[in-house]
């Protein structure tokens, strides 16, 4: 039986990872225990009590600064902030921790992960600006559109690949590692009051009142379920290897945000308020993910829709 270090475990992936633990999907990679390194462990173990089952351990401590490391024969290292108002009101400062938290675990790995397999979870930010002719964006491309980002996403994207960077160097090390290049989900813990448009719509739903869409112009998103994103996340860390391949995980499957909200609204039987004026560029945000599909043969298993009556139902 093997352990499974989450960093950053008490944020979307972490839980969703929990989550999937306590329902025995990850019992294919014969895990009977997950380590959760976060900040603040109490905080986490008083607000969510139902994913707290056996085999769960929690580890306190900033990855940041931290100079000790639980062995675990899988990582998945998620350690990073993705709430759109601390990039904005603290540009520089989440921009460092994302940094300062990939240098610090690789000086790290290389003492107590030798002998790991690692995923970092990195972000399709990474890409840059995708222009509306880019209908995909493969893991080869490097469009050096990041400069053309918002202020926010310019910053985590820069933050994100240097990590990667320091991730790669761990390979040439030799430590198996890989990188996810992580898109857009949908789960039961995905927040509902930050800058996430599908979270935020379910909020409303929920609540019973009106959906309201303020996009300025076309977005196009695709959203994968949060069981498949735990799924893919293990068999990227089972497959890692020095050479650090790296995967989109995302759903292919587009929607254009007019169209989400509608679903939405259907689901929940409420409105929908439009005050889009389309006089930006089109915002796509479309992966590739052929490179996963045809090296592990993976797939999305939910449908958008279902997608969404599992976050609330569950």
């Amino acid at each position: 039986m093997f352990s499974l270090l989450i960093i950053g475990g008490t944020g979307f992936f972490g839980k969703s990872i929990l989550d999937c633990y306590k329902r025995g999907l990850l019992s294919p990679w014969g895990i009977d225990k997950v380590i959760v390194m976060s900040r603040n462990s109490d905080n986490f173990k008083h607000n969510y009590p139902e994913l707290i089952s056996q085999g769960v351990e929690f580890f306190t401590g900033d990855i940041a600064t931290i100079d000790y490391l639980p062995r675990a024969e899988y990582v998945i290292h998620a350690a990073a902030s993705t709430d759109a108002s601390r990039y904005l009101s603290h540009n520089k400062e989440e921009k460092q921790n994302i940094i300062s938290a990939t240098l610090n675990y690789c000086r790290l790995a290389l003492k107590f992960h030798k002998n790991s397999k690692v995923v970092f979870c990195s972000s399709g930010a990474v890409y840059g600006y995708q222009p509306e002719n880019v209908k995909y964006l493969t893991e080869d491309m490097d469009l050096g559109t990041i400069e053309r980002l918002d202020f926010v996403k310019k910053s985590y994207a820069y933050a994100k690949k240097d990590s990667e960077y320091a991730i790669q160097e761990l390979g040439q090390n030799g430590l198996n590692v890989s990188i996810a290049r992580c898109f857009a989900f949908v789960g039961k813990y995905l927040p509902r009051d930050q800058h996430f448009a599908i979270g935020n719509f379910i909020a409303d739903g929920v609540a019973g009142r009106d959906i309201k869409v303020k996009a300025n112009n076309k977005v196009y998103r695709s959203y994968m379920y949060a069981d498949d994103l735990v799924k893919w996340l293990m068999i990227l860390a089972q497959n890692s290897q020095p050479q650090c391949p790296i995967y989109n995980v995302a759903s292919e499957t587009e929607i254009e945000i007019g169209k989400l909200a509608n679903l939405v609204a259907d689901i929940f039987n409420v409105s929908v308020v439009y005050t889009e004026n389309n006089s930006r560029p089109v915002d796509r945000y479309i992966p590739s993910v052929k490179k996963a599909i045809n090296k592990f043969g993976l797939y999305d298993n939910y449908g958008l829709k279902e997608s969404i009556l599992m976050s609330v139902s569950r």
